[in-house]
């Protein structure tokens, strides 16, 4: 059932004070667009309804309007949800795809593609749902990681029918939103964007923390009954491709330290980018005499109060961890040996309204709306202007005209928090284009560098002597903790166990260390009926949830097990020549980018400099590469041709 059809509400039940609430607090943008979905009428897109355009990320819910035209469309909407909620139906259920676009145009106040309506429908459910496999057999596919893309891939699996087990190292679903949980640990993405697409989510905050992240995780798993095919606490130690049965032996450690061999056609590699912690080499860090504690291991045993406390690190966990802990400490020390832009963030601990938490329960296509609205802000609205203009007179700051405008706009913020402290303004200040490393979000940075008892060391970690950390330019301070918010071994994709497919080929050695690449993130040649998610190059450098991605990614993994089912053959690969052009292309569009600005380090890079943790693909674009397999991409073992096809054997 499409989001212009669904009821969830039976109307008798409806609480219509509460709706109303809503609907008065709810985003004039995304109630216009509902507004001409409800009534046919496009007189909302145009003066004096449309709106003006807001600042920055805001989320423009007054839509610049006066206060009287704002009520006018207020209770046209009120009257209008009412009536569909009492059986009317809408006047406008499916527009066409370019009339989406321009709709979206209208609410972003900006032109958005006309290709981008492809996107929107799909994202407000007029796309089919997915049909059975009809195999000759049955399948078995095996996921390796039960955190967010695993999750995907077994609710698409279930969707076809496809048989599943699931091992995942941890004690629990929900991967790093499961292994992190430091103080203010959260989302940096808008909370519609953060959500499956099949399990929309009552959520608290427009940017929601790990505690209520982690808990809709876990509820998703429970609603997909995806327990019953679960192994927890299990390690995969390799995955080898067996060409006479063409199938995957797969070996695992249990909790019982035993190891086990399993079995299947189809292995799904779901243990992303973000599961082996960074551990920076610091000379004498064993000889520490407090504690240390990564980030993402956080225990729950840890007292920080009164103590003092050293934070390795500025990134997007540091940014969040430091204003969390920073009143709680006696003393806090922060080494940043680089610097990074950070946007303003009205939204930072906001919480929904109660009324429009309400009124998206009632009137889904309301939800919708607002989510396209935060999709193109975070995720592609920027995209355009992150490419290096080779005429650009001062490539030193930025990289084209409006970067300069971002970065101008950036610092005045920066310059704003930190009024009359030059010297932390110089430490903070990047002297690298904006968005050359993922833009992050301020979640009481800056304010908590002017405390007191914060110090800013912009120097790395050089040694650690007992209790006494020494600064790369020597100067020391005594700690009690050494927090490290490091990050991640990004560029070392799918490191954490052995990968072995046709003749041998061992993946490792194939991608030469930490220089992965995959087709559409997906399939590498010479490892047959192997899928990885969140694989090379599939996270959004620009901005934006990784869901998407990821949903899109397990899409197209179906796919190719639909077309391997059709074409009678039992297995699927994509052909060496395919892989490489791809791989060229990816990185010729990746050199035409901010995060290839030379001097600019980044985690997106392996130790080559080449970009392998993101993509140079604007979202829509990569939707439409992976919506339907190409069978002249590919290697399919034993397959039937058809009239006027070849297929490569």
């Amino acid at each position: 059932m499409s989001i212009s059809t669904a009821r969830p509400i039976s109307s008798d039940i409806v609480d219509r004070d509460l709706l109303r609430r809503g609907v008065d607090e709810a985003n004039i943008p995304a109630l216009l667009m509902c507004l001409v979905q409800l009534t046919g009428d496009e007189k909302w897109l145009a003066k004096p309804y449309a709106p003006n355009r807001g600042k920055g990320l805001d989320d423009n819910d007054s839509g610049g309007l006066s206060d009287e035209v704002q009520r006018e469309i207020r209770d046209a909407a009120f009257a209008a949800i009412s009536a569909w909620v009492d059986g009317k139906p809408l006047a406008v259920a499916r527009p066409a795809n370019a009339d989406l676009a321009r709709m979206l145009s209208v609410a972003m106040t900006e032109e958005v593609p006309a290709e981008y309506g492809d996107v929107v429908a799909s994202s407000l459910g007029f796309d089919p749902a997915p049909s059975p496999v009809a195999a000759a057999r049955p399948l078995q596919a095996i996921i390796i990681g039960g955190g967010i893309s695993g999750m995907a891939a077994a609710m698409q699996l279930q969707q076809r029918g496809i048989a599943y087990r699931i091992f995942e190292k941890n004690a629990e679903f929900g991967g790093t939103w499961w292994e992190n949980r430091y103080p203010g640990c959260g989302v940096d993405t808008p909370n519609l964007t953060y959500t499956f697409a099949c399990r929309p989510n009552d959520w608290s905050k427009y940017f929601p923390l790990q505690e209520e992240i982690e808990r809709y995780l876990l509820d998703t798993a429970q609603s997909f009954n995806l327990y019953e095919n679960v192994s927890f606490s299990t390690i995969v130690e390799k995955a080898e491709w067996q060409a006479d049965a063409n199938r995957w032996r797969v070996v695992v450690r249990g909790p019982d330290g035993v190891e086990q061999e399993h079995f299947a056609d189809i292995v799904l590699s779901a243990v992303g980018i973000l599961n082996m912690p960074l551990i920076p080499e610091i000379k004498g860090l064993d000889s520490f005499t407090g504690r240390v504690v990564h980030t993402c291991q956080w225990p729950d045993d840890l007292d920080l109060k009164g103590k003092r406390v050293a934070v390795v690190g500025n990134g997007a966990s540091a940014m969040q961890v430091v204003p969390a802990i920073a009143d709680e400490v006696a003393e806090m020390t922060i080494f940043a040996r680089s610097k990074q832009w950070a946007a303003p963030f009205p939204q930072f601990r906001k919480p929904v309204p109660d009324g429009v938490r309400y009124l998206m329960k009632v009137f889904p296509l309301y939800r919708g709306w607002v989510e396209q609205r935060l999709s193109w802000t975070f995720n592609d609205r920027v995209h355009g202007t992150l490419f290096r203009d080779p005429n650009w007179p001062a490539p030193e700051r930025a990289v084209n005209a409006i970067n300069d405008g971002h970065r101008e706009f950036f610092t005045r913020y920066v310059r704003q928090q930190l009024e009359g402290r030059e010297d932390l303004i110089s430490m903070v200040l990047p002297d690298y284009p904006p968005f050359a490393k993922r833009m992050l979000l301020d979640n009481g940075w800056y304010r908590t560098l002017l405390k007191p008892h914060v110090e800013l060391i912009p120097e790395r970690l050089a040694e650690v002597k007992g209790a006494t950390l020494v600064a790369s330019g020597g100067k020391e301070v005594e700690v009690d903790v050494l927090i490290l918010a490091t990050g991640y071994q990004a560029a070392n994709v799918l490191g954490s166990y052995d990968v072995i497919g046709r003749e041998g080929r061992v993946l490792r050695e194939y991608w030469d260390g930490d220089n992965a690449a995959a087709y559409l993130g997906t399939l590498v040649p010479g490892f047959p009926n192997f899928f990885i998610l969140l694989g090379p190059n599939v996270g959004s450098g620009h901005g934006g949830s990784m869901i998407r991605n990821i949903e899109n990614q397990a899409h197209y993994a179906m796919s190719l097990i639909e077309t391997m089912v059709e074409k009678g053959a039992s297995a699927v690969e994509v052909r060496e020549d395919v892989y490489q052009d791809y791989v060229s292309r990816l990185d010729a569009a990746h050199e035409k980018l901010v995060w290839t600005h030379p001097g600019t380090e980044n985690w997106y890079r392996n130790s080559r400099g080449r970009v392998v943790a993101i993509t140079p693909w604007r979202n829509d674009a990569f939707w439409r590469m992976t919506r339907k397999a190409k069978v002249e991409d590919l290697v399919l073992d034993g397959a039937r041709a058809t009239a006027g096809e070849e297929l490569t054997a």
